[in-house]
């Protein structure tokens, strides 16, 4: 499953007031890559990786990789994914500079 399906596999209403689940539920796919989410847990916290290499566009294109015997729900996932792309604790301001830099196309093509 890609972050898109993803994305698209839950409630809507549960995620309305993210407006980082809205700037997801609006990007579309470009090209991707080979790069995949990898979901684990590390000394009991779980760990999400791979979620900030690339432009928005293509890591809603990248495939999630989940640890054997690791057991989350569709939600849980997602949430999972929302605060590590949110990166836990940028403020407001900072979080949108960063997406604004994410989804500018042309800063996207320097930093792949």
């Amino acid at each position: 499953m890609t972050l898109r399906e993803l994305i698209h596999s839950v409630e809507p209403e549960q995620y309305s007031t993210s407006p980082l689940y809205q700037l997801l539920c609006q990007t579309k796919p470009e090209y991707g890559s080979n790069k995949r989410i990898q979901v684990r847990k590390v000394n009991g916290e779980l760990v999400i990786t791979n979620t900030h290499v690339g432009s928005i566009g293509d890591i809603i294109t990248y495939p999630i990789d989940i640890e054997a015997g690791l057991h989350l729900s569709e939600a849980q996932l997602l949430d999972a994914i929302l605060q590590e792309l949110s990166s836990n604790g940028f403020s407001d301001a900072d979080e949108s500079d960063f997406w604004n830099e994410m989804t500018n196309q042309q800063n996207a093509k320097i930093i792949r």
